[in-house]
C-alpha cells in the first residue's frame, strides 16, 4: 500500500499566487491530501484555494499556529509543510518516501527565482548552511513523519523562527534528510527589499534569537525590514 502524505500550506493574502500554487500539485493528489490553512486573508485567497484543495481551514494568523492546525487535521503519515511560493520537484513524493525510510525528517535543497543574480549566491549558502548545521528553513520544503511531529510538541507557538526551533528538537531524535533535489521558491522578498539589506537582516535576527529576544520583537523587525534596531 502507498504511503499517504498531506501537504500543508499556511496562506494569508496570496490570491496572486495561490492558484500557480495549487495547480502544480494537483498532479499528486492520488496519494497525497492538499490542507490549506488560511491565517484570515481579506482577499480572494480562499474562494480560488476552495476547489483546488481537499481541506481548507481558518485559523488564527501565525505560520506555526496555522501550520499546527493543518497537521492535526492531517490524515498523511507524512508532512509536508510548503509556502505557497514555492513548488516542489517533479517526482518529489518519491524523493520524500527515499528519505523517510532511514531519516523521519528533511528537508530539499532550495533555489531562489527572480531576476537579481545575487539569488543564486544566497540559495547556495542557504543549502550549504542548513546542511552544515542540520536546521531547515520554511523555503526548504520541510517535510516529516507525523508521529515524530506530534512527539516533540509540533511547531512552538512563537511569532517567528518556528522552523528554526522544531528543526533543533527533530534533530535532537534524528540528522534530517538533506535533499540535493531543489525546490522553487520565490526570490520577491529579497528582491523587493534589496538582496544585501535581506542578508543582513536574516543573519540580524538569527543572531537576536540565539541571545533569546523575544520573538515578537524578531517579527516587528523582520516585517519593518529593519536589522539595526533592538
Amino acid at each position: 500500500m502507498a504511503m499517504k502524505y498531506s501537504i500543508i500550506i499556511p496562506t494569508l493574502n496570496e490570491a496572486l499566487d495561490i492558484v500557480n500554487c495549487l495547480n502544480a500539485l494537483q498532479t499528486l493528489r492520488e496519494n497525497c491530501e492538499i490542507v490549506l490553512v488560511d491565517g484570515g486573508s481579506i482577499d480572494d485567497t480562499q474562494m480560488l484555494a476552495q476547489p483546488l484543495v481537499d481541506k481548507l481551514i481558518s485559523t488564527g494568523k501565525g505560520r506555526a499556529i496555522q501550520m499546527n492546525a493543518g497537521a492535526e487535521s492531517a490524515i498523511g503519515e507524512v508532512l509536508i509543510f510548503l509556502h505557497a511560493d514555492t513548488f516542489l520537484p517533479q517526482n518529489a513524493l518519491d524523493y520524500i518516501t527515499q528519505a523517510v525510510h532511514s531519516n523521519p525528517w528533511g528537508r530539499f535543497d532550495v533555489t531562489l527565482c527572480g531576476s537579481h543574480h545575487m539569488l543564486t549566491v544566497v540559495a547556495f549558502f542557504m543549502n550549504w548552511r542548513s546542511r552544515l548545521t542540520g536546521v531547515a528553513t520554511g523555503d526548504q520544503a520541510i517535510f516529516v513523519n507525523k508521529g515524530l511531529f506530534e512527539s516533540v510538541g509540533h511547531y512552538p507557538t512563537i511569532a517567528l523562527m518556528e522552523d528554526i526551533a522544531l528543526s533543533k528538537k527533530l534533530k535532537k531524535i534524528s540528522p534530517p534528510a538533506c535533499l540535493k533535489t531543489k525546490v522553487i521558491s520565490s526570490g520577491r522578498r529579497w528582491e523587493k527589499f534589496g538582496v544585501l539589506k535581506t542578508i543582513l537582516l536574516m543573519w540580524s535576527l538569527r543572531l537576536r534569537y540565539c541571545f533569546g529576544v523575544d520573538t515578537q520583537t524578531l517579527a516587528y523587525l523582520y516585517n519593518k525590514g529593519q536589522f539595526w534596531k533592538t
